[in-house]
């Protein structure tokens, strides 16, 4: 779904949502969530990210991400649309979130 201004979440609406997930933080300077996973090793982080990839695409909301340290991956998402975070991200941060588990 695309989300405008109108759709940001205001930094306390973002703590909110935040206590229902585990790991993530929110970054208000850059108006972002993150969280780190670590993975078995590089080739199971690999195919996390083509895991996380497809749940992205089906969403139609696309993270960054980074693979550092062989095995960790950090992602971090915001709604470029909407100038920060919306449900759209809260909704992807709990599909990694099940991913990952």
């Amino acid at each position: 779904m695309e989300r405008g201004p109108e759709d940001q979440f205001s930094d306390a609406e973002v703590a909110v949502h935040l206590e229902k997930l585990s790991g993530w933080t929110y970054t208000p300077e850059s108006h972002s969530i993150t969280k780190t996973y670590t993975r078995k090793n590089f080739l199971d982080a690999a195919a996390f990210i083509q895991e996380a990839a497809n749940i992205a695409e089906k969403q139609d909301h696309h993270p960054d991400v980074l693979l550092h340290q062989y095995k960790l991956l950090t992602f971090t998402l915001s709604t470029h649309s909407a100038g920060g975070v919306t449900q759209n991200d809260i909704d992807l941060a709990e599909a990694l979130d099940k991913a990952a588990a």
